[in-house]
């Protein structure tokens, strides 16, 4: 059984020894200031040109049903992590399963009897919202899982700075914002379940052309693929979001948005713990990145199922 923390256990595989452990990258907190002008921006474009919407008067604060939520997810994240370090059997592992699985039983039970609760059990009746919040989850954990082993796989491997990383990463996040803008056209001339599906199906493809990928593979020859990837994610979520929101009532839209966004956090937290733990215990860190590629392709491929499935007795969105 491996024992260690999870950066010591990416530091023990061939090839990680000098950059795994992120923390200490030089200015790596400090990188994270770059978000305060975007943050600002953000903010003025939101007072700007959009409009409040009304409120919601005489509605408590759901305060129990947050702090289970808390501990669901902060149980599962850390089960995730240190299962994949100290083993399934660890007590300390055995020990937050238990919670999260009772704390997710004592959060549905609050839900359903709660008179004003902060997640509305009856939005998963329609399947709609459903698949879409399903889809939420598996892209996040397929791709922000993905980009937490290719961040490794440029500095451990390909032995680039955490700058020139991040250069590297350009082709994924430059796609996304033409793919967002090509998504909406798409979507008022095809049907939105067309456009999601073939999002993913790109973003699949862009996977499945990584296979291939090996310590000595030149980087102009992946551009392509994660051209692929970052496009089809792109494309993926206008889409998916319209549709989610098309799928409940409009008082109910500002929880709906905010539970996609929960959900697909969510699966980047699973994604990035899960893939983690893969690459730390494959026995080379390239065949726990090829293990993470054909996980992350058939997360994709079941993105494509749970949307494709005819809704009975309701037109497509």
């Amino acid at each position: 059984m491996a024992t260690g923390r999870p950066g010591q256990a990416l530091r023990s595989q061939p090839g990680l020894s000098r950059a795994a452990d992120l923390s200490r990258l030089p200015g790596g907190p400090a990188f994270f200031l770059v978000n305060l002008p975007i943050g600002m921006v953000g903010l003025w474009l939101t007072l700007r040109y959009v409009g409040e919407t009304p409120g919601v008067r005489g509605r408590d604060l759901d305060l129990v049903g947050q702090l289970l939520a808390i501990v669901v997810l902060g149980c599962l994240a850390y089960a995730i992590i240190e299962a994949g370090v100290l083993g399934v059997e660890d007590r300390g592992v055995l020990t937050a399963i238990a919670v999260f699985l009772a704390a997710i039983f004592l959060f549905v039970l609050r839900e359903a009897r709660t008179p004003e609760p902060m997640l509305p059990l009856s939005l998963f009746s329609s399947s709609m919202f459903t698949r879409t919040a399903i889809i939420g989850l598996l892209a996040n954990v397929a791709f922000y899982g993905l980009i937490f082993v290719l961040s490794l796989y440029f500095q451990t491997v390909e032995r680039r700075s955490a700058f020139e990383t991040g250069l590297a990463f350009i082709p994924i996040m430059g796609a996304v914002l033409p793919a967002n803008l090509l998504a909406v056209r798409a979507s008022e001339r095809f049907n939105t379940r067309a456009v999601i599906a073939t999002g993913a199906a790109i973003s699949a493809a862009g996977c499945a052309a990584l296979l291939w990928l090996g310590p000595d593979t030149n980087y102009r020859a992946m551009a392509l693929q994660l051209v692929a990837i970052g496009g089809g994610l792109g494309l993926l979520v206008p889409p998916l979001t319209s549709t989610l929101l098309g799928s409940v009532k409009k008082e109910q839209s500002g929880i709906a948005a905010g539970l996609l966004n929960a959900t697909r956090q969510t699966g980047s937290v699973i994604g990035v713990a899960l893939f983690g733990a893969i690459v730390g215990h494959a026995g080379h860190f390239m065949a726990g990145t090829y293990g993470v590629l054909v996980i992350c392709i058939a997360l994709l491929l079941g993105s494509i199922c749970v949307i494709a499935v005819p809704v009975s007795g309701k037109a497509d969105a």
